[in-house]
């Protein structure tokens, strides 16, 4: 896959990654490790919790779809998160999910104290195979330009 650019991104673009499949191992180390509440580490327990089973960390969540945006837009040198502005779970993510991210580029400027680097503000959509949104996010980073400007 190319690397991109900040060069080769405009306002309304999209980006669709492919899908990530949610392993119940998988959910439980990431919970062991960063999140250990009952209901992310227990089938047993997490039945009787509101949430009527095993589910994912929203911090989980996060970690997959940011996998998934930075395979899909690869850019060039990485991307420098600048920060989150709105982060939301409105599903939880259970193991057996298939995720999908669709990425929109809302805005973009040239950054004025790093003429090499451009900074890009995006929405983060994370659904399962249901289309039932699990994740949305807005935020801005930092993105390498083609040819630095000096």
């Amino acid at each position: 896959m190319k690397e991109r650019y900040f060069d080769d991104l405009k306002a309304r673009d999209r980006f669709k990654s492919e899908p990530l499949s949610v392993t119940e191992k998988e959910l439980i180390e990431f919970a062991h490790k960063f999140d250990p509440q009952m209901f992310h580490l227990s089938r047993r327990r997490a039945e009787r919790s509101i949430f009527k089973g095993l589910i994912a960390s929203g911090w989980h969540t996060a970690a997959m779809s940011m996998r998934l945006f930075v395979q899909t837009l690869n850019f060039a040198e990485g991307a420098i998160g600048l920060g989150v502005d709105e982060l939301r779970w409105p599903n939880a993510v259970r193991p057996g999910d298939v995720l999908m991210v669709e990425t929109e580029i809302l805005d973009l400027r040239p950054s004025k104290s790093r003429p090499g680097h451009g900074i890009i503000r995006l929405r983060n959509v994370t659904t399962n195979q249901r289309g039932e949104v699990v994740q949305t996010m807005m935020a801005n980073a930092m993105v390498p330009r083609r040819s630095p400007i000096n």
